[in-house]
Formats: C-alpha cells, structure tokens, sequence
C-alpha cells in the first residue's frame, strides 16, 4: 500500500533535517578537532623545544663553573675543580684536550649520573673536544642518547688549551615529554568528545524551528483536513441531491451556501492561525465583553433538539475576537454532539463569570484518564481536532482549559481567560 504523499513528503523533510543535524555535527566538530590538532602540535613542539633548552641551561652551568675553577701551569690544575660540589653532581662533565697544544691528561667528573657513562664514550667526547677546539665555539647536539655541550678552554690572554663537554641523559626528559603528549592526546580526545556533544547539542538547537515548523503544517493540514471532511461530504451530497431532483435546487441552494461559508472561515481560522504561529501576524488582542461574545455566538450556532441556556454576568476580557469566537463555539458544538443522552435531547448550560467560560452538557461524561488526551489532535473521544484548537487558543491568550466531570453527570469543560484591567 502506497504511503499518502503529504506523509511520504514528511517524512523526507524529517530525513534531510535529521541529516541536517548530522552534517552540522561533523562540520563543527571537524573544525574545532583541526583547531585542537593545530595547537596540540604547537604545545609538543613547544615542550621539546623548552626540555631542550633546559637541559642545555644545566649544561652550560656544569662547563662554566669548570671553566672558571681550573688552572693550567704546565699541566691541568683541578684542585678547585675537584672540591667543588659540580664534580659530584649531574649532569656530568669531562676535560679534555682536543687536539690542543700542549697535550694535557683529561679529567672526568665523578658525578657517576645514571645512563651516561662519560668513560664509555671518551672517543665521541673527544671528538666534539676537538670540534670546539678547532672552530673556537660552542658545539651543542644529541649523540647516542645525550644532549652534549662541548665549549673552549681558554687561559687569560685567549689560548685555547683544550674543551669542556658536559653530558647529560636524554631518557628523563623524553620521557617527561612522552607525558606531556599522552595527556595533551587524552585532553584532545576529551575535549574533542565534548565538542562533538555540544555540537549535537547546537545543531539540534539551530533546526529546532524548522522542525517546529515542520510540525506546525502537519498540524494545520491534519486540521484543515479534518474540518474540512464533514461540510465537504455535506455539499456533495446537497449537489448530488439537487442533481437527481432539479426541482430541489431552491430548496439546497441555500444549505450549500451555508456549507460553503462554514468552509470558508475553518480555512481563514487555520490561515489566520498558522500566520499567528508563524509570527507573521500578532493576536488582535482588545478588551471586549466576553459575556456578550458568548451570547452572539450561542444565538449563532443552530441547535436543533437541544436546549442550550446561558447565564452571564458582565465580565471583559483581553483577546482576539474572532479566535475566541472559534473557540466558544467549538466548546458549544463538542456539547451539543456528544452532551446528548440516547433517550433525550441535548442540554447545555453555558456559565459566564470572572473570565470563565464553563461549558455544561448532560452526556455520558468523560473518562478522566482521556481527558487530557482529549485536547490532542486526534484522540479516540471523537472529539477531533475542536478542542484541540480551544487549548490553542486558550494558550495563546496566556489562559487555560480544563475539563472534569460532573457529579450528577455529563462533562464540564472550562476555559479561563485573563480578566482585563481596563
């Protein structure tokens, strides 16, 4: 069975807002992930960068506290050198000649730090020695897991005698680093997972309208639909009536107008509504009378095998005219369809005081657990969409409907309007 093409339209516009949803999602996921991917490398590089330059600091203290505390007087004088506490601590140090003249026996700090054996590695030491020997200046780098800084001995009058090469282990500070990036990728992921929530969030928020609006034609379509059902099925039957019996035209002419008319204002209510919901019109809100506006339209409304009574004391309200007018008589007309007992006529009393209107049938009542439902669009009371429109408007005017039963039955609705001050 083929889906009817309003709801077939439905649920396509749903689909495309639910992927709506979804694309806003990503996309702002997606850039604030690239945002966070971007930093999180500047924070890495910039952690190594400033692991680096520590590591380089204490290695320039340990040399030039070693400069300052040697002497040369035809050998290498480390007395001073030795009884300071440099010599015992990391990081680590060597003395040696590099290649200068005059040779000199090399002196090794005795700081013993863990992972740098600077007597294992003599030959590569010596190596940067020279390095800085021959090119007269400091030479930094990483050499077999060491962050090494190797810098020129010289004496007073600017001879070079030879270098000192600090050492120090690499492993403590890359491993402080690898901490800081696993807690800078589990923050990223984190924050990442937050984002993507606040995302579903706020894309949610941002089509939210449109699928209230959405919603909001699938009410007035199903509302038109089915005010529209019965006066639609009426005057096809008064023309085919008047087409098997020409003789009738007089006579039906007139119902059909009335038919016809009836179905012109349900369509300018649902119009007038759904401009109202829309925000494109505002409610013609002014004081009136509402004892008289009950009356009009109690007189308005036909009712044929019922008695309908009113009593009203003068009471004013602030609404919309005609929407109040709808909504009283779709609380007459739910009276007098089902406030009709199966051995009698139809008897509603209508009350009228302090921004009341309470609406009185003698019927078999309503279940109290349906009637809540009552007021939704469809419900299986029979109630239809009337009520439904009487909540509406009751809403709208900042009022309130309520519906119980009476005690010596039948079913009292009640809508409340704010009195007004004027």
């Amino acid at each position: 069975m083929r889906a009817p093409a309003g709801r077939q339209a439905n649920h396509s516009s749903a689909a495309r807002l639910r992927s709506l949803r979804l694309l806003l999602t990503v996309l702002f996921t997606a850039m604030n992930t690239a945002g966070l991917l971007v930093l999180a490398i500047l924070v890495v590089r910039e952690d190594a960068e400033q692991g680096a330059d520590r590591l380089d600091a204490e290695l320039h203290r340990v040399t030039a506290v070693a400069s300052r505390l040697i002497d040369f007087r035809d050998s290498l004088v480390t007395a001073d050198l030795i009884a300071d506490p440099v010599n015992r601590e990391c990081p680590g140090f060597a003395i040696l000649p590099g290649g200068a003249e005059p040779e000199f026996r090399g002196h090794l700090g005795e700081g013993g730090c863990v992972g740098v054996d600077v007597d294992a590695r003599l030959d590569v030491l010596s190596a940067l020695a020279t390095r800085a020997v021959d090119g007269g200046g400091t030479v930094t780098g990483r050499v077999d897991g060491l962050r090494v800084r190797a810098e020129p001995l010289s004496t007073v009058d600017g001879r070079v005698l030879g270098a000192v090469v600090a050492v120090a282990d690499l492993a403590p500070e890359q491993a402080r680093h690898r901490g800081v990036v696993v807690r800078v990728v589990l923050g990223c992921a984190v924050l990442v997972t937050a984002l993507a929530l606040a995302g579903h969030v706020l894309s949610g928020r941002a089509i939210r309208p449109a699928a209230a609006a959405l919603e909001q034609q699938e009410v007035l379509l199903a509302e038109t639909a089915h005010d529209l059902r019965t006066p639609v099925a009426a005057l096809r039957a008064l023309a085919e009536t008047a087409l098997r019996n020409p003789g009738q035209a007089a006579q039906v002419m007139p119902r059909a107008v009335g038919l016809a008319a009836r179905m012109g204002g349900i369509i300018d209510g649902l119009l007038v509504r759904a401009r109202l919901a829309a925000g494109v019109e505002q409610l013609a809100i002014q004081p009136l009378w509402l004892d008289q506006l009950v009356s009009a339209v109690v007189e308005d409304t036909p009712a044929p095998g019922a008695r309908v009574t009113v009593t009203a004391a003068p009471t004013k309200v602030d609404a919309d005219p005609s929407l109040l007018q709808r909504a009283v008589g779709n609380l007459l007309g739910n009276a007098l369809r089902h406030g009709r007992r199966p051995d009698g006529e139809a008897i509603v009393h209508i009350t009228v005081a302090d921004g009341r209107v309470t609406v009185a049938d003698h019927g078999p009542g309503i279940d109290p657990d349906a009637a809540e439902a009552a007021f939704d669009r469809f419900t299986g009371s029979g109630t239809g969409l009337g009520l439904s429109i009487v909540r509406w408007v009751a809403l709208a005017h900042g009022g309130s409907l309520r519906v119980f039963n009476a005690e010596e039955g039948g079913a009292i609705f009640e809508l409340s309007l704010p009195v007004s001050g004027s």
